[in-house]
C-alpha cells in the first residue's frame, strides 16, 4: 500500500543520499553584498547558457537577490569547507565576505577568487513553488579558478555531511 501524500522529513531524508556540489551564492547592489550556501543549483541549457537556483524565500538575503536580479554561483573545492559553513550561518552580510577574497566580473556580484569555477549572471525569469524561489539564470560571464591540477577536488554534501571528490593520481 502507497502514501497518497510524502511526508517533508521522508522527502528530506530521501534528498540526502542525492550527492551535490556546495556553491556560495552572491549578489550585490545598493544594499551591499548578500550570499548563500546553495546545493540546489544545475545547468538549464548551453544556448544560450542558464543556470537554475534555488532560494527559500523565507532567506534573510531572499529580497536582495529580487532587488538586484543579478548572481554569482562560486562552486566550491574541499578547501572551502569554512566558507560554505560562513554563508550557511546567522553571520552578517560584512562577516561572511571576510572569509576568502573576492573579486568581480560582468555584473558586479562578488566572485570567490580561487573557486573551482564562477558563473556570474543575470536572474531572467523567478518562480515560485512552495517554500523557494527557483531563479532562471543567464550565464553572462565564467570564471575557471587558476592552477587547476588533477590534484584539485570539489566539496560536495552527502547524506547531511560535506565529502570531497576529486581525480586520483594513478602512478
Amino acid at each position: 500500500m502507497s502514501k497518497d501524500v510524502i511526508e517533508a522529513t521522508d522527502f528530506r531524508d530521501a534528498m540526502s543520499l542525492l550527492t551535490t556540489a556546495v556553491n556560495v551564492i552572491t549578489t550585490k547592489g545598493s544594499s551591499g553584498a548578500h550570499g548563500f550556501t546553495a546545493s540546489a543549483v544545475c545547468s538549464v541549457t548551453d544556448t544560450p547558457p542558464t543556470l537554475l537556483v534555488c532560494m527559500n524565500q523565507t532567506s534573510r538575503s531572499h529580497a536582495h537577490f529580487l532587488e538586484n536580479k543579478t548572481l554569482s554561483v562560486n562552486v566550491l573545492g574541499a578547501q572551502h569547507e569554512p566558507i560554505s559553513n560562513a554563508f550557511a550561518s546567522k553571520l552578517c552580510s560584512e562577516e561572511r565576505f571576510q572569509q576568502g577574497s573576492w573579486t568581480e566580473l560582468a555584473t558586479g556580484a562578488p566572485v570567490l577568487t580561487d573557486a573551482l569555477v564562477s558563473f556570474d549572471c543575470v536572474i531572467e525569469d523567478i518562480q515560485q513553488v512552495g517554500t523557494h524561489s527557483v531563479f532562471m539564470c543567464r550565464v553572462v560571464a565564467i570564471k575557471q579558478g587558476y592552477q587547476q591540477s588533477s590534484a584539485d577536488e570539489s566539496l560536495v554534501y552527502f547524506n547531511r555531511a560535506y565529502h570531497q571528490v576529486g581525480q586520483v593520481e594513478i602512478v
